[in-house]
């Protein structure tokens, strides 16, 4: 009365098929290696005894301790206590503790209490401790660090 239907029993292996199924798969094991975020490499160091003529520029930090007399441009730059800058700063966070004398540009500018700064500085947000000494103009814009905005402001300002 009841039959089995053909479409749910399983066919018969071929000789190919049993072949394959009979060798072992040795396929390599994909290693899983995590994804481990780089060291950020500490900030270049640059002593009080050094005298740089020239400009630097970096994508990493840099620690001035010494005497620099060109331009700057970093991620962090920190100016130290008995540092002196000649030229213009540009970088992501600036700290000064030192003395700078030309423009600074920054994300974030910072003066310490020893800081002594002439000139301008261009800033999106700046913190000037109590005895920082600063001769010079601030101005805020919402991207510093490039020179072509302020040339715009500039500009529209002149119309105006």
């Amino acid at each position: 009365m009841f039959s089995k239907n053909k479409i749910n029993t399983p066919s018969p292996k071929t000789d190919a098929e049993t072949a394959k199924s009979a060798e072992p798969v040795n396929k390599p094991a994909v290693e899983y290696k995590p994804q481990v975020p780089k060291a950020k490499p500490p900030a270049s160091i640059l002593s009080s005894d050094l005298l740089i003529t020239g400009n630097l520029k970096t994508t990493g930090d840099i620690q001035v301790e010494g005497r620099v007399d060109g331009d700057i441009r970093a991620h962090l730059l920190t100016i130290g206590n008995g540092a002196t800058v000649k030229g213009e700063i540009i970088a992501d966070d600036v700290v000064v503790n030192g003395h700078v004398i030309g423009r600074v540009r920054g994300l974030k500018v910072r003066l310490t209490s020893t800081a002594r700064v002439e000139g301008d500085i261009i800033h999106k947000t700046i913190a000037i401790e109590s005895g920082a000494h600063f001769e010079g103009s601030v101005q805020r814009q919402d991207d510093p660090l490039n020179p072509a905005s302020s040339k715009q402001n500039g500009i529209a300002a002149a119309k105006q």
